[in-house]
């Protein structure tokens, strides 16, 4: 059985697999505030899950991920710093651990999905922050698996500030009140997709992907800011750069726990070569 985890700002995802596969049983819990109390939560939850062996985990956290050692260096929503996951989930899950930036995972299992894999895919996941990855006909792209789109630097209202501090989750509750699951006022979702297509734009005049899929927990409800979106992209876009087709995570709440699996999959063909 393969063990799965999606530590997130507000909730983490825990998920059990076959070696086929199929997702068997996945529930989440509220993330504690403190890592002392999320390793006690983790410990208690992982063991209702099975008390069967495991073959192999994977954990997808924000953050600055040191993939050698095994800690993320900075999970920014939390205020965690330097937090060893891969020892932390060994001693409890007692088999391999792979760690791996969350978004990275969301977007290598959505581009997975799309039939036929386009070269270039751009995952975005807009949640309680901002973040993404590039796909390199189904794989993550080496050459960028440190890249924090969401921590771009905008001018707005005459400073600099990070694209996530206007466009997340989070700044959406922040400004209007309201969580992006209560919002139904066309007006309010085409301020949203404004701001949601200047760091767009920009990303994409550099990667230049073939398609962007919009993930996490804002990218859930897709369906409600999806032609405002693609009318400031086009307004924003110009001759040199021009916005490619964008569509919906097919499981916006679960791809980085399919991530998960993506990855742990990956590492055992590997090991067979």
């Amino acid at each position: 059985m393969y063990l799965g985890i999606d530590i997130g700002g507000t909730k983490t995802l825990l998920a059990r697999f076959t070696k086929d596969g199929v997702l068997q049983e996945s529930f989440k819990f509220p993330t504690p505030k403190t890592y002392n109390e999320f390793k006690l939560e983790l410990a208690n939850n992982v063991a209702r899950i099975t008390t069967k062996p495991w073959t192999m985990a994977a954990v997808g956290a924000p953050g600055v991920i040191d993939r050698e050692a095994g800690v993320d260096r900075n999970i920014n929503n939390l205020g965690w710093l330097d937090v060893p996951l891969v020892s932390l989930v060994k001693s409890i899950a007692n088999c391999e651990v792979l760690l791996e930036n969350d978004a990275k995972l969301a977007g290598l299992s959505e581009a997975r999905l799309l039939k036929p894999i386009p070269n270039k895919v751009l995952y975005v996941t807009v949640s309680t922050g901002i973040g993404g990855s590039l796909m390199i006909d189904g794989n993550l792209d080496q050459h960028l698996l440190d890249a924090e789109i969401g921590w771009m630097l905008h001018e707005r209202d005459g400073k600099m500030v990070t694209w996530e501090s206007f466009a997340s989750g989070k700044a959406i509750v922040k400004r209007f009140g309201k969580k992006a699951s209560e919002i139904t006022d066309p007006h309010v979702w085409k301020l949203i997709s404004r701001d949601i297509a200047i760091g767009l734009i920009d990303t994409c005049a550099v990667v230049q992907p073939d398609i962007v899929i919009i993930g996490g927990g804002v990218g859930a409800h897709f369906s409600k800011f999806k032609v405002p979106l693609k009318e400031a992209m086009q307004e924003y876009e110009s001759a040199l750069v021009k916005a490619p087709k964008i569509v919906a995570a097919k499981n916006p709440e679960q791809a980085v726990i399919y991530g998960c699996y993506q990855l742990m999959k990956d590492q055992i063909k590997a090991a067979k070569k």
